[in-house]
């Protein structure tokens, strides 16, 4: 008897150490290391895992990390921060090794998009910031030479002919060189603009509402290969979706919004999915594309749940790998997410 009271106490001391040191290691591992242990699936539908590789060191993010664009015909991801006496714009590669950082006439960045050709290497910024250079979009070169302003630098406002914007929130670039912009993170703008790649202005849908090709703070703005534009329209917990070429209204996706509204959206290089960010509720959605013609309902595949408080703000996929890079506003990061096996064998179907 006495042994076996021996072996019980032995046993429960030896639980009580495991407990402890198990907290007191999980509290000193790196915020992003402490985050990705958090990660919950839906193991039945997962199509993404965590690379827990990338960024090969973390220590670059020192500030609030509000977007992220991928260049994937160079290899490269960009990431646009916020903070003061840091860099605006850090520079790595698709597998993780930083290469460079600039932080030349941005103020504040809100949304950044990588547009590049076999002949340059672009990438677009929209600026919120309130100082000298606010309130624009501008386009520069992979090393920080600025190349092309739009908007009236400092000055917010609600005029097109000069383009005045007004906390513009994200742009995105076709390879026609055409560029669709979504105006309006809160500022007096709720609009939706296509410009030609001379920047003269084709279509636009301006104005606060809740009706068909109204908004309220359209976030994130990407096109599908199917000549369609979709439109986060954060504030009205929708998607709205236009004709490219038109403009025409085409319909709205909200039965999967009601808990809170699209921050982000962009296509997985297939085009069978749609990959949605909600911001407050730290989560990605997997929505299933619709076909050429009616949008009909949305449908969610799979969903990545992330930890509290992680704040996914912006994000943007590869479109050689499919992988997709999340912005993190919370966790002052941002997160590499890549298909499993079965699914990424699909992007090259």
């Amino acid at each position: 008897m006495a042994r076996f009271w021996v072996c019980v106490a032995g046993a429960g001391f030896f639980l009580a150490f495991l407990v402890f040191h198990s907290r007191f290691c999980a509290s000193r591992l790196p915020l992003h290391l402490h985050l990705a242990f958090k990660i919950s699936w839906r193991a039945e539908e997962a199509l993404y895992r965590l690379d827990v590789d990338w960024p090969k060191y973390s220590e670059y993010f020192t500030g609030a990390t509000f977007c992220v664009a991928v260049d994937s015909l160079n290899g490269l991801v960009y990431v646009a921060q916020r903070g003061d006496n840091i860099p605006k714009v850090l520079v790595f590669t698709e597998d993780g090794y930083f290469l460079r950082a600039w932080n030349y006439t941005v103020d504040t960045p809100h949304g950044i998009f990588a547009a590049s050709t076999p002949h340059e290497q672009s990438v677009w910024i929209t600026d919120v910031g309130s100082g000298l250079y606010g309130h624009t979009i501008k386009k520069y070169n992979s090393f920080g030479d600025l190349v092309q302003v739009l908007g009236t630098p400092g000055k917010k406002g609600t005029g097109l002919n000069p383009l005045q914007f007004d906390n513009p929130a994200e742009l995105y670039v076709e390879d026609t060189g055409d560029i669709y912009i979504v105006d309006g993170d809160g500022g007096l703008n709720n609009r939706l603009i296509k410009l030609s790649q001379d920047f003269m202005i084709l279509w636009l849908h301006g104005e606060n509402g809740t009706g068909p090709a109204k908004f309220s703070i359209p976030h994130s703005v990407t096109v599908d290969s199917d000549g369609r534009v979709w439109v986060a329209d954060r504030g009205n917990k929708r998607i709205q979706v236009f004709d490219k070429d038109t403009g025409e209204w085409l319909g709205a996706w909200n039965n999967c919004f009601a808990e809170e509204g699209p921050s982000a959206v962009r296509f997985t290089p297939d085009g069978k999915h749609l990959i949605v960010a909600q911001l407050h509720l730290s989560r990605l959605l997997l929505v299933a594309a619709p076909p050429v013609g009616s949008i009909g309902d949305c449908s969610v595949t799979s969903t990545i749940q992330l930890a509290d408080q992680v704040s996914p703000h912006l994000l943007d996929v590869s479109g050689k790998t499919g992988a997709v890079y999340v912005a993190e506003i919370g966790a002052k990061q941002v997160q590499k997410y890549v298909p499993v096996n079965s699914y990424f064998s699909s992007f090259g179907s």
